[in-house]
């Protein structure tokens, strides 16, 4: 074997997915077709889970200063994300480009081995290895790794090279996305519908304006290379009544409204993350957080399997909780969709979102969705409420131990918080030090929601979720330890 993972696609997901390997130990080969980034930027900023996730990984102060809000909306419907109760808030104006540079560097400091110029040309699911022909710089060779993971986005080689299935919708519109410079105009920062469409005006740093522009009725088309600027100055035109011809582009780019999903997403030894597995409506910024986040889910459990730690039935399990997620993100876009984009004719429905909006569970209920915070996996039987959710960041007291159960979660290993001292707690768990870290520490302020009231130890995922707490689980601590962990050593 040429190594032990490779990823294909050195994008968000490809990235996360490479550094999360990287912590585990695991030998990586990220294979990326570009000589080098792009530099354009289809994302804008984070979700308040992903600014989570980089936070477990110690990232966060890599990205420099994040302007950070918590206002938000749904299908263009203002709602207070003010009522959420993570630890932060989402991140504004930060360019998708930053955060690849940001985690290509952090892969490269793991000893990730990144290979641009290097272009997938065939996947072959060999039974015993994955086989995958690579086009690169010195002409077309051939790698082995017992797994391979897609990360190529939409339109994705390794979904239709293994023939994975992708049902849904084809696009019905295209709409038109630039970054321009010189440009002087009002803030749209959720958008504005208009008779004959919906505009999308952001400031971005560097006197760069973000437009976004959907003309309705304009049939998608298939372009081999992207649409001109004039074609988006005559769209702003007709909508607007404004001209912007005089603007300076930066890049320019069209999307459409296509709905797909995998029907699994892992098939033998070839898994997919990201765009490769789901397609949708970009609207709520939710794709590359979404992406990130399948990459978070999918990184230990793949290097816990790689290194002979866990059955391969465990990736099974990425599958089974990240397939709900991304027919949650279809849903809840092409509902957005719906409100955002069309006519006069679903004017009562916005009317009738605008008054539900008023009432807090109903806007924490839509913040959640849209923000990654709502997720819960059926990781285990239980009563206490965080079984399955994402631990909440607990300020702890632990001596020369980390300040935080955020903070423990750097390394990407396990962790079980002992939070009430219980020497008999830490001998169950001895065997599996080796995987799992046991912090023992006082909580300094629960939080509010009473979550953690009377609780006295959590085993948290390398990916930060609850696998096990006492009082409260069905089953004990080894038992869970070995579930996610495997046996003891």
């Amino acid at each position: 074997m040429d190594t032990q993972v490779i990823v294909v696609g050195a994008g968000p997901a490809g990235m996360m997915l490479a550094g999360e390997l990287r912590l585990a130990g695991v030998d990586v080969v990220v294979l990326e077709k570009l000589a080098r980034r792009t530099g354009e930027s289809r994302g804008l900023g984070f979700t308040a889970r992903t600014m989570e996730v980089f936070d477990q990984r110690g990232l966060l102060s890599r990205f420099g200063e994040i302007e950070v809000s918590d206002q938000g909306h749904f299908g263009g419907l203002p709602v207070d994300f003010a009522v959420l109760d993570g630890a932060h808030q989402a991140a504004k104006t930060i360019p998708q480009s930053h955060t690849e540079t940001v985690l290509e560097e952090w892969v490269t400091e793991l000893g990730g081995d990144i290979r641009r110029s290097h272009e997938l040309l065939s996947v072959k699911d060999a039974g015993d290895r994955v086989e995958a022909e690579v086009r690169g710089p010195d002409g077309t060779h051939r790698l082995t790794a017992p797994y391979l993971v897609g990360c190529d986005g939409g339109r994705s080689l390794v979904r239709k090279s293994v023939g994975f299935g992708f049902p849904g919708s084809a696009a019905t519109m295209e709409m038109f996305l630039a970054d321009v410079k010189g440009l002087d105009l009002a803030p749209r920062m959720i958008g504005e519908t208009l008779p004959g469409g919906m505009v999308m005006v952001g400031p971005l740093p560097g006197g760069i304006t973000r437009l976004i522009v959907c003309e309705r009725g304009t049939p998608p088309q298939r372009r081999e290379v992207p649409p001109s600027y004039d074609e988006v100055a005559a769209a702003w035109k007709r909508l607007t009544g404004d001209d912007i011809s005089h603007g300076e582009p930066v890049w320019v780019s069209s999307f459409g409204d296509a709905t797909r999903q995998v029907t699994r997403y892992r098939q033998g030894r070839v898994l997919l993350a990201g765009d490769s597995a789901h397609i949708h409506l970009p609207a709520g910024g939710q794709g590359m957080n979404t992406s990130i986040q399948d990459a978070v889910n999918l990184g230990w459990k793949l290097a816990s399997v790689v290194r002979g730690r866990m059955d391969e039935a465990l990736l099974d399990t990425y599958h089974d909780e990240r397939h709900p997620v991304g027919q949650r993100l279809l849903m809840n876009t092409q509902a957005q969709g719906l409100l955002f984009l069309s006519g006069a004719e679903v004017q009562p429905l916005r009317d009738v979102f605008t008054e539900l909006i008023r009432y807090e569970p109903v806007s924490r209920h839509l913040a959640a969705m849209v923000s990654g915070l709502e997720i819960r996996y059926d990781i285990a039987a239980g009563a206490h409420p965080l079984l399955g959710r994402r631990m909440p960041q607990l300020r702890l007291t632990s001596g020369t131990g980390p300040d935080s159960s955020t903070e423990a979660l750097h390394s990407g290993r396990g962790v079980l918080l002992d939070l009430g001292d219980n020497a008999v707690l830490r001998r169950r768990a001895a065997g599996w030090t080796d995987r799992v870290d046991v912090v023992t520490a006082a909580p300094q302020t629960p939080p509010d929601d009473g979550s953690l009231d009377g609780t006295a130890a959590v085993l948290i995922r390398p990916d930060g979720y609850v696998a096990w707490a006492a009082p409260g689980s069905h089953s004990d601590l080894p038992t869970a330890l070995a579930r996610w962990f495997g046996p003891a050593r």
